[in-house]
Formats: structure tokens, sequence, C-alpha cells
């Protein structure tokens, strides 16, 4: 892995694994990152100004590290926060929208929960998870708020795979290439 762009302060304290989950998959973990205090609280300010000014409803993450980040960074915020959940993790009565969508190692299908005292129409998002490699996550989840009448002010990553997509909008904190 060749670090392209680091955005933080800290060396970064990430490990790899080769063939895992599958073979010909390098697992890149940055849960170090979130392990270090000052760097957890880093990588949330550094969310935090890039979203203040973007008048924005909710962030909606994805299981289970954009969940640590994104009830962080919306607390800080004052907004909500939406929890996108793998099937069969919310009750049936709760999901307003389950997509499937293609990872680099198989399928998936996941479930927008319904929200409390509003729809999903007219509202205003920003999607936020912890890795962007092929970008397949962020894009179903994305195209699911679209379907349902929302609209998705900006996407932002701790890490991007910058050769597996072609995001250039994407906004990370740390770019990286494989090698």
């Amino acid at each position: 892995m060749k670090i392209l762009k680091n955005e933080l302060k800290k060396e970064l304290n990430i490990r790899t694994e080769k063939d895992y989950p599958i073979k010909g998959v390098e697992f890149i973990d940055i849960m170090p990152l979130f392990l270090q205090k000052d760097v957890l609280n880093e990588i949330i300010e550094k969310f935090v100004q890039e979203i203040k000014d973007k008048d924005i409803d909710y962030l909606v993450v994805p299981e289970a590290r954009g969940f640590l980040l994104g009830a962080a960074i919306a607390n800080k915020l004052n907004i909500g926060c939406i929890p996108v959940r793998k099937k069969g993790k919310l009750s049936p009565t709760t999901v307003e929208k389950q997509f499937e969508y293609e990872k680099e190692y198989g399928k998936d299908i996941l479930e927008l929960p319904k929200l409390v005292n509003e729809d999903y129409s007219r509202s205003r998002f920003y999607i936020i998870d912890d890795i962007y490699a092929t970008g397949n996550t962020i894009d179903a989840i994305k195209q699911a708020l679209l379907d349902l009448g929302g609209i998705v002010v900006g996407e932002g990553v701790v890490m991007n795979i910058v050769e597996l997509n072609n995001n250039k909008e994407m906004f990370s904190l740390i770019d990286v290439n494989e090698e």
C-alpha cells in the first residue's frame, strides 16, 4: 500500500492482511486509527469542518465502522445519524428500503431504517464510510436515498483507495494505492 495523501498529523497505524476475507483481496484495517483517542478526535474534527456549512439534515453511515464515526460527528453537528444496516438487523416493520449491491468479494443487502417524524424526500444527506474502494457501498446508499426523494449533498471517507475508483468528488483524509 502506497500512501498518496495523509491529512492526519499522526503517523498512520494501519494494518493490512493479504488474502482476507478471500484470496486475492488485501484487507486494510484502519481500526488502529480509531483506537488512538487523539487520532479519532482529529478524524471527527476534520469531518465536522468538511460538513458544517453544508446544511445537512442527516449523516448516513453503513455498518459497522461508519457507525463509530457517524454518531460522534452527528452529535458535534447537532444533526441526525442514520445507520445503514445489513439485512436482518432491523425488524421488518422498521425498514424503509432494502437494496442489494456488489462488493469486492460478493453481494450484500443493506437496509435503510424508517425515519421517526418525516420521510426521506427533500431531506439533505451526507454519506460517511471508513474506506472507499470500488465505491459500490456508497453508490448503492446514494441511489437508495435518491430513490426515496432525498438530496445527497456529499460523501466522505477516512481512506480512499484511488486506483480502484474514479470518484474525484470524494472527501477523504487518506488516499492510497495498492501495491
